[in-house]
């Protein structure tokens, strides 16, 4: 700053001297040279240099603020580059928190049940395989058709029900018009996860889980309601909340900043969550 100030006004004074000389070879007549009796035009160059010094002011001005519009732009652009990159890394550790939880809980209901029910625990290691060629093949994008991530969904509540059989109520309905829309991968998965994780399972207790999730002129409403016991809870290190739906909301600010709608109540042993968020029509891969 102090080089660019310094540059600054040698330039101003230079030009003003310049056009000092130039204001008095117009003012001074043309039959006497500037040169002879240089003491006689003082006052004109100084007057001269007065009146100049604010056109030169403007120029060096004007020409400063090309220059810096220019440098502006330039870091602007390099803003934005960084900005994405930053936001594609934080997603990127957001969902690698995600998917081994999922796989660990997975892996681990098919070895109990391998010891109990050979035939259930091959057909959940079926749909265990169609879970995780969805996750290698197709969560490393951006966003994800709906369809693919919809029958995900439908799938990872399929292994769930028949892990815990009539232990617990699970009713789950699923509307979609538009399956080709795009939604940001693995979303939803964290408040599915929740719900039963911590699902009230006390004994004399049967507990529910309602999964309801529709897509209508590009909106998609979710909604999971569940029952808990805060005896259950108070177990769990994580709270009732955990660091699913801590991460799950951090993406939607991530990516769905001014399209979404969060809503999540915990009253009299029910836990529900409420979910609006507008889809869109266009991948935005980066």
């Amino acid at each position: 700053m102090k080089k660019f100030l310094f540059q600054a006004a040698i330039m101003i004074l230079l030009l003003s001297f310049i056009y000092s000389f130039v204001f008095a070879y117009i003012e001074v007549d043309s039959r006497t040279p500037l040169s002879s009796g240089l003491e006689s035009h003082l006052p004109v160059l100084w007057k001269g240099f007065y009146l100049a010094l604010p056109a030169s002011f403007l120029i060096n001005g004007t020409a400063c603020g090309i220059t810096f519009y220019q440098e502006h732009g330039k870091i602007e652009r390099d803003h934005i580059l960084l900005q994405q990159a930053h936001l594609e890394n934080q997603l990127k550790l957001l969902q690698d928190q995600i998917n081994p939880h999922l796989v660990f809980n997975i892996l681990n209901h098919i070895h109990i049940l391998m010891k109990t029910n050979t035939e259930l625990a091959s057909f959940l290691l079926l749909k265990f395989s169609d879970i995780l060629r969805y996750q290698l093949y197709h969560c490393n994008k951006n966003q994800v058709i709906l369809g693919q991530e919809i029958q995900y969904l439908q799938d990872l509540v399929e292994v769930e029900k028949l892990r815990w059989g009539n232990e617990l109520d699970v009713k789950a309905k699923w509307e979609i018009s538009n399956k080709k829309a795009f939604i940001a991968p693995l979303l939803l998965v964290p408040f599915i996860e929740n719900a039963f994780k911590y699902v009230c399972r006390l004994p004399g207790h049967k507990g529910y889980i309602i999964i309801s999730c529709k897509e209508e002129n590009n909106t998609l409403s979710f909604y999971v309601e569940n029952s808990y016991s805060n005896l259950n809870t108070h177990k769990k290190k994580d709270g009732a909340h955990g660091i699913g739906l801590e991460n799950v909301q951090k993406r939607l600010g991530l990516q769905y900043p001014d399209s979404h709608t969060l809503k999540i109540e915990s009253n009299d042993n029910i836990y529900k969550v409420s979910l609006t968020l507008k889809l869109s029509q266009e991948n935005d891969e980066q």
